[in-house]
């Protein structure tokens, strides 16, 4: 059975696509900061009949973010997908946010997802398959001044994405985003069509592979 790793796991499109994943045959490992809430979503997706694991994980420490990843990789013989969907979404301007915050919130929102690339793409590399996902968002092509940490968060991850595309399709890793240009809810049908683009991005033919699609959710 193939194996989805989640990081960031909440109950809006972090869930919806690791249902996604799951109904198409993946063992899903759900991981997050809130340990409770994690072990609801897991349960939520087993009383569905999918097979699912909740870990911990604190995205804003790069080491708990590597050992989730070695561990998880470890336990199931690989990681076939990894799914970054952390982010501190903080609503603050300049003036209202301290210097120690805001480099708070880009260890969740870019530092995370980097040491999660990192830790994966070894093993992906080495079996010449896998997917890296990362959730980015709108405020990276129209940075937003009252969601300033989320802002440069999301450029981040857009470059991240971009900056390790080609160089790891040539190993057979697809490293690929999801630009969200706008906030989605939880159960909502927004939150299933994140998730419809995530597969369709991971399914992408090798050769069609692609490092970016855009969704806008419809009160946006």
């Amino acid at each position: 059975m193939k194996t989805f790793l989640s990081i960031g796991s909440g109950p809006g499109m972090g869930l919806a696509t690791a249902e996604r994943f799951a109904r198409e045959g993946f063992r899903v490992v759900l991981s997050a900061r809130n340990a409770d809430r994690t072990r609801d979503l897991a349960e939520a997706l087993r009383a569905k009949g999918f097979e699912a694991e909740a870990w911990g994980v604190d995205t804003s420490d790069p080491a708990s973010v590597s050992a989730l990843v070695e561990d998880v990789a470890r336990a199931f013989g690989g990681i076939d997908v990894l799914h970054y969907n952390a982010a501190s979404m903080r609503q603050a301007a300049l003036a209202d946010q301290p210097r120690e915050t805001f480099n708070d919130d880009l260890a969740v929102n870019v530092g995370g997802a980097l040491a999660a690339a990192q830790a994966a793409a070894p093993g992906m590399i080495a079996r010449g398959s896998g997917t890296i996902l990362l959730t980015g968002g709108g405020f990276a092509l129209q940075p937003h001044p009252d969601y300033l940490s989320l802002s440069i968060g999301k450029a981040g991850i857009r470059a991240l994405a971009q900056g390790l595309f080609a160089s790891l399709a040539e190993s057979g890793v697809h490293v690929a985003t999801a630009t969200v240009a706008g906030f989605v809810s939880a159960g909502s049908k927004d939150a299933e069509a994140v998730a419809d683009a995530f597969w369709s991005l991971h399914d992408q033919p090798r050769g069609a592979w692609t490092v970016e699609s855009t969704y806008t959710p419809s009160g946006a």
